[in-house]
């Protein structure tokens, strides 16, 4: 770290400085310019105290961080990207494009097996759905609980998908670890760092959705529990973030792909589905995601979304994914990746039964 002095000090004042920076645990050593000094403060920030209560003594300025924050989640710590293996799969930079699809919340074993032979179909390796649900009104769908994992369970024996499921807390972190391959931290648990911490003592890897209102260093901070806690398979998701606009539910922050990509080693995956909150724009919103070299997709499905129950304004039915599926492949191609999965061809006769299935 580097201690900036206010101009014109005394040797006194200076001297004051250094002795709190040696008593702190660093090793000062003082740059004595003309006007102004700073001071060098030798140590590793993760095993000494932080210097930033010096910024109330009147002689200091500015204390500025030369480590990052996120000491093990930054490309300083590990250069080469991190390859996140779930279910059989590698997600990650340089691997497959990764596609995540399911429906918000499990309502129903029809429902839920519907989908699920679906998005397989169309090349989905995971099956997203919310067993229990985080709703903002307690007289809302909260989800089946233990139920919902079962049909999960269930899915993933049939089909073959990994599943990636949301858990909410601490009591059921054991619980629903037995039924999943990739454990969520939602948006409003992205700062629980006690749900995150026991999350990662699973061994599960972790997907971790930036929280609604998180600033970049906050949410790599976020990840940087779950490797603390000794679990190096963490998964960033960019969900939208809340701002004054109101055409979407969020802002899906596209940028926080290259950002992360520059700044972190850790796999990015997007969800468009939350990130704006309406069906109609998560197509466009998906090649964006995969034209900016993102890891994957996280996709919210459902057989009839205007029977869904929670969310069903941003679900996308099964034709709406299968020309999803197909619009993306461009994009993948165009970053030399190619989709995960073998991917069925749907003909016109089967899209044409499926439309007439869902009325």
């Amino acid at each position: 770290m580097i201690v900036v002095l206010r101009p014109n000090l005394a040797q006194a004042d200076i001297d004051l400085v250094i002795e709190e920076v040696a008593k702190l645990g660093y090793e000062p050593r003082p740059i004595i310019g003309k006007v102004q000094t700073v001071i060098a403060a030798i140590g590793d920030e993760r095993t000494h105290n932080s210097l930033d209560s010096l910024t109330t003594l009147p002689q200091v300025e500015n204390v500025l961080r030369v480590q990052k924050r996120y000491k093990l989640a930054s490309k300083e710590a590990r250069p080469t990207p991190t390859i996140v293996e779930a279910h059989g799969v590698r997600i990650g930079a340089g691997e497959k494009f990764c596609m995540m699809a399911g429906p918000c919340s499990v309502e129903s074993e029809e429902q839920l097996m519907t989908t699920a032979k679906a998005v397989k179909e169309r090349g989905a390796v995971f099956l997203r759905g919310g067993a229990f649900k985080p709703r903002t009104s307690p007289y809302e769908f909260q989800g089946l609980g233990k139920p919902g994992l079962e049909l999960l369970a269930k899915a993933r024996k049939e089909f073959d998908l990994g599943i990636v499921t949301e858990v909410l807390a601490e009591k059921d972190v054991e619980l629903v670890a037995e039924y999943a391959d990739i454990l969520q931290i939602g948006a409003r648990n992205a700062q629980n760092y006690a749900l995150i911490t026991a999350s990662a003592k699973t061994g599960r890897p972790i997907l971790l959705k930036r929280g609604l209102s998180m600033r970049m260093e906050e949410w790599l901070l976020a990840a940087e529990y779950v490797l603390a806690a000794g679990n190096p398979n963490v998964i960033l998701c960019e969900r939208g973030i809340r701002t004054f606009e109101t055409y979407t539910r969020n802002t899906l922050d596209l940028g926080a792909v290259a950002i992360v990509k520059n700044e972190s080693h850790l796999p990015i995956v997007v969800d468009p589905s939350q990130g704006c909150g309406r069906a109609d724009m998560v197509v466009e919103l998906c090649k964006a995601a995969a034209a900016l070299n993102a890891d994957g997709l996280l996709v919210e499905v459902h057989p009839n979304p205007a029977e869904a129950w929670s969310d069903g304004q941003q679900q996308v039915d099964l034709i709406r994914y299968s020309q999803l599926v197909e619009a993306l492949k461009p994009f993948i191609a165009a970053v030399g990746r190619p989709p995960t999965g073998a991917v069925a061809t749907v003909s016109p006769t089967r899209q044409a039964i499926t439309a007439q299935a869902l009325g």
